[in-house]
């Protein structure tokens, strides 16, 4: 049998090199917008929240970025925590919050279906995460329509 005779790994060991950078790191140009829609259920898997960095990151970049919360996406942007609000129960739990929080605070828009909202989930506007605006439910695809007229970037986020 083959012995192993490569070191342990340590903290501060790497196995990629993170730094190199194939493509320009691109900004946007003036006026430029960013969309990035979630039809996705909280906690039903990593894509919410890596489209939430995305879209800090679309932002940061100079985008003038909005969220759209739709159908189950509409479970990102709801108030949480445990034993009372606002208190993380484990680790991660209050990741969705806190990013979207963290995105309205840089500048994004977050929106959210009020349909969505009332009548699949069973919540009110005064559920929503401060700063996140609700909309009517025929609003949702004129967010989008306007968006694709101004030639926006368009991240769409769907679970089955």
């Amino acid at each position: 049998m083959p012995k192993v005779t490569q070191a342990m790994h340590k903290a501060g060991d790497y196995f990629v090199d993170y730094e190199e950078k194939v493509f320009e790191d691109v900004k946007a140009e003036a006026g430029q917008k960013a969309l990035v829609t979630f039809h996705t259920v909280a906690f039903e898997g990593s894509i919410g929240f890596v489209n939430m960095l995305q879209a800090t990151r679309l932002l940061r970049k100079g985008f003038e970025t909005s969220i759209l919360l739709y159908g189950p996406g509409v479970t990102l942007g709801l108030q949480r925590g445990f034993p009372t609000i606002g208190d993380e129960a484990f680790p991660g739990h209050l990741n969705f919050n806190n990013q979207l929080s963290k995105f309205m605070a840089e500048g994004g828009k977050v929106f959210a279906c009020r349909f969505a909202l009332q009548a699949l989930y069973g919540h009110g506007e005064p559920s929503l995460i401060e700063g996140i605006r609700p909309i009517n439910p025929l609003d949702v695809l004129d967010l989008k329509l306007l968006h694709i007229r101004d030639n926006a970037v368009i991240i769409d986020t769907w679970t089955v």
